[in-house]
């Protein structure tokens, strides 16, 4: 099970963070990921992390902007997000799976949590 916390409303150019916390087993093990899914369109990958946080990814619309951390020992991943824009506004969703910038590599997920930017 994954969780997702941290969304909300902000305007744009601020900061967020959103969170997700696993209850998995050996959650380590897994790669974990962000995508987001905006109103109307499809899920797309925002960030990913390996297991061992030794790598990440990034879509080409947030590099710079967002940073995907974790601590396995917390059994949680981090996006925060910096300089928002009103395009982000999205749910963004949690997995863990196999690293990969696709979502059919990915097991397990969140619920998502709403993020809102406002111009």
């Amino acid at each position: 099970q994954l969780i997702e916390s941290g969304g909300g409303l902000v305007k744009a150019g601020a900061s967020l963070n959103v969170s997700c916390r696993a209850s998995i087993r050996f959650f380590s093990t897994y790669a974990a990921a962000w995508f987001r899914q905006a109103p109307g369109k499809e899920r797309i990958f925002v960030a990913a992390i390996t297991r061992g946080a030794g790598d990440t990814m990034y879509a080409d619309s947030v590099k710079g902007r967002f940073t995907i951390s974790r601590d396995n020992d917390q059994n949680m991943v981090t996006l925060q997000m910096n300089s928002l824009k009103p395009e982000d506004t999205a749910v963004y969703y949690c997995a863990a799976g196999a690293y990969s910038n696709m979502r059919r590599h990915y097991s397990y997920w969140g619920q998502g949590t709403q993020v809102t930017v406002s111009s």
